[in-house]
């Protein structure tokens, strides 16, 4: 499996291992930076560059490091057809992928040992989306409001601020 990588400072140690780790596993990392560590960087511009890439390659997935992963998993999902959950056990992991068919998967350095960090991040990636009709019927109508706020034919946040979903059977 291709797999899209990124990190800020904070992130970056765990980034490094977890690139090995995967690597060694028989995947296929591609590294969107940092590429060096400077205490002073700034997340987004990685974060977008990785939400970027998994857009861009079918079949592809995610993972975005930083010291919380807060930061990390909003940067990447303001990239057009991202899904990335901040995943801070494995079960919320593995429901990223089964219920949200999430593609991009945030964690934070400084809340897990590398143990527990690879844990998570190998149940993410081998969890399969669930394909069931609701999980379907809710990532559509998420995909429908970004389609309409990218074609002006909603305002963002509606015209009071108010989100414009509409429930289903509304």
């Amino acid at each position: 499996m291709r797999i899209h990588i990124a990190s800020d400072h904070a992130g970056f140690d765990l980034k490094s291992a977890v690139i090995g780790h995967l690597r060694e596993a028989g995947h296929d990392v591609i590294d969107h930076g940092a590429h060096s560590y400077n205490p002073d960087d700034d997340y987004p511009a990685f974060c977008l560059a990785c939400g970027e890439a998994v857009v861009a390659d079918a079949g592809s997935l995610g993972i975005v490091l930083g010291g919380s992963g807060n930061g990390e998993q909003i940067a990447a999902n303001k990239v057009d057809g991202v899904r990335a959950a901040l995943a801070w056990s494995i079960e919320t992991a593995q429901l990223a992928r089964q219920h949200n068919n999430a593609n991009v998967v945030a964690l934070g350095g400084r809340m897990h040992d590398l143990s527990a960090g690879l844990a998570i991040i190998d149940a993410f990636l081998a969890e399969p989306f669930s394909g069931d009709e609701r999980h379907v019927r809710r990532i559509a109508q998420l995909a429908d409001y970004e389609m309409r706020i990218h074609d002006g034919a909603v305002p963002a946040g509606g015209p009071s601020g108010a989100p414009t979903i509409t429930p289903a059977g509304a």
